[in-house]
């Protein structure tokens, strides 16, 4: 695959690149499109991506629907076809403000302001459209031969929501139409996986605008999902000693300066509310309210560790365009946990905090994982508490540990939280990209900033070290995790109905009555399907929409020998006895078995 450089030398792709320079390519053929069919389109940032590439562009007042998208799609292709050679140029700084000025292009003009004034400022042209860029390029546009616009959102300039907000358009591209068909059946899966859909078919949670945007709303079945998270991993922490609190989830203004949130995370908070002369917050997190408890009275280092526990609801402003169902939401509930230690106590710590994090996800099935260790970055003064020594020691103090416990991991620069390292389990779901589901943060700062001490053995009064944890981390993205991961078949002892009673008829309805009271008495979570429907459509209804682990299909036959037919939602049937079936069940639940 031939590209060209800026400075015109053209040369082979190296392998690694060539997704990236496709990509890049396609972002300018599509600008390209764009421009013939909306004249007025004045373009900011293109850029090719991990995923793709997209083009930040101003539309003035126009608005775009999914047909646009298309025609600017089938423009593309047209474009590929007229074959235009990708040729580059450099001007001088006044030469490319002047060229840009003539075009109309403000967004290059404000961008040339931005660079050093030693940079050189390239171009890329093919046919009529030029564009401001470092490149590489293909140095053709029929080279690229698969690609596809998938939508379109707002993005403000620069990322800063104080400048205007444009439009958005993302592509795909990849090497051959193979490729893009195969990208194309991914994401089939990732919606036929995705839990905002199934989550409405069977009925778990849901949102409404009126209640508000990244506000979600569990029902019955989705709540029954919830408390067995709930009651699960509370019951695994009362086993290594953590002592559970409620806290409000409110807090005062005052609480979060102290705790350093007001200046490192407040464009993420919810706006503060005035009452009788104080202003409060919703709380983004919850190791303030944990750091006053553990102040509330003076401790000893016999004392250490205090494990402190909660299920928390947790408030954070999310932009609109990065909700995602109950996976990314406004509010969340988090499994937390705060433990204060002695130093001499970091390393049994955060092994035991490891220890359960893998525990918890054998339980579940979880294998396709992978552990980070999160720094801060260094020059960025804004985002993190500024204190290098308390830095230097943090981040050393935690890679020793996880060295010395042999656990593979890798660094990530600017990813730490704002008040220490952090260690990061980032799981590889069926469908798309990895993201955090448990994390363990070393925290020197905050025990610091609230004062908090203890009696060391020699009398002296010493600050203890804070781990912050979160196993599940919230059980809302736990539960987005899990129901696309089993497309909502849940594990027996987590469906929110376990099983379903299927009488073939009103004739073999009282047989299914008393079916039905021995399996609620056995505790089950079990409902009689007993409306005047055909048994076919019954069947298919539990197997493929409420994803019911198991269904007891009662005829005539069953009624008669007293026994019960029994239909898996994977499509297996057998004849049992109900007294063996219920056994076995037990079981499967109390073994929290998986499939």
């Amino acid at each position: 695959m031939k590209i060209v450089y800026k400075d015109g030398t053209v040369a082979e792709c190296p392998q690694e690149e060539e997704l990236h320079v496709l990509r890049h390519t396609a972002a300018h053929v599509m600008a390209q499109a764009i421009k013939r069919l909306h004249p007025q389109a004045d373009f900011a940032y293109g850029p090719a991506t991990e995923n793709g590439f997209y083009y930040d562009v101003d539309l003035g007042d126009e608005k775009l629907g999914d047909e646009d998208l298309a025609a600017i799609e089938k423009e593309m292709k047209k474009i590929t076809k007229e074959n235009l050679a990708v040729k580059p140029f450099i001007l001088s700084r006044p030469e490319a403000i002047a060229l840009m000025e003539e075009r109309g292009e403000k967004y290059k003009v404000e961008h040339i302001g931005d660079l050093a004034e030693d940079a050189v400022i390239s171009f890329y042209q093919q046919g009529e459209y030029i564009d401001m860029c470092v490149g590489p390029h293909l140095t053709y546009t029929k080279a690229l031969k698969a690609f596809k616009i998938t939508q379109q959102s707002g993005a403000y300039w620069k990322n800063d929501k104080e400048n205007k907000m444009l439009t958005r358009i993302n592509g795909v591209a990849f090497h051959n139409q193979e490729e893009l068909d195969a990208w194309e059946k991914q994401q089939e899966e990732a919606r036929a996986r995705d839990h905002r859909k199934i989550g409405k078919e069977m009925r778990l949670f849901m949102t409404d605008d009126l209640i508000g945007k990244g506000l979600p709303m569990f029902l019955p079945r989705g709540y029954i999902v919830w408390q067995e998270l709930e009651d699960y991993i509370k019951a695994k922490e009362r086993k290594l000693g953590y002592q559970h609190v409620m806290t409000p989830c409110v807090g005062t203004v005052n609480l979060y300066r102290t705790s350093g949130h007001w200046d490192h995370y407040k464009e993420n908070m919810f706006p503060a509310m005035e009452v009788e002369g104080e202003n409060f917050v919703l709380r983004p997190m919850n190791c303030p309210h944990h750091m006053m408890i553990y102040a509330n009275r003076p401790h000893s280092y016999r004392q250490l560790p205090i494990r402190i526990g909660e299920i928390a609801h947790d408030f954070r402003f999310e932009s609109s365009g990065t909700l995602k169902g109950i996976e990314r939401g406004r509010h969340f509930c988090q499994n937390d946990a705060h433990l204060f230690v002695t130093p001499e106590q970091i390393k049994d710590e955060v092994a035991a905090v490891c220890d359960l994090i893998f525990d918890v996800y054998r339980d579940f099935g979880i294998t396709d994982y992978r552990c980070v260790l999160s720094l801060r970055d260094p020059a960025d003064k804004k985002k993190y508490h500024d204190d290098d020594e308390m830095w230097d020691k943090a981040e050393n103090a935690l890679r020793e540990v996880l060295k010395e416990l042999g656990i593979q991991f890798t660094e990530e620069i600017g990813e730490a939280a704002f008040y220490g390292p952090k260690l990061d389990v980032n799981v590889k779901p069926a469908v798309g990209a990895e993201y955090t589901l448990s994390t363990c943060q070393l925290d020197f700062c905050l025990p610091a900033k609230f004062e908090l001490t203890y009696v060391d053995r020699d009398g002296s009064e010493k600050t203890p070290v804070v781990i912050h944890r979160a196993i599940l981390g919230s059980l809302d993205r736990f539960m987005a995790y899990l129901i696309e991961e089993t497309k909502g078949r849940f594990p027996t002892w987590l469906a929110p109905v376990q099983v379903k009673v299927l009488p073939v008829s009103e004739k073999t309805l009282e047989y299914a009555n008393q079916v039905t009271d021995k399996l609620k008495d056995a505790g089950f979570r079990v409902v009689l399907d007993d409306r005047n429907e055909k048994i076919g459509y019954k069947i298919r209804e539990a197997q493929q929409v409420d994803r019911v682990p198991y269904m007891l299909v009662l005829g005539a036959k069953e009624a008669e020998a007293g026994n019960i037919n029994v239909r898996d939602r994977n499509g297996g049937t057998s004849e049992a006895e109900l007294e063996a079936f219920i056994e076995m069940v037990k079981e499967e639940i109390r073994t929290r078995k998986n499939g």
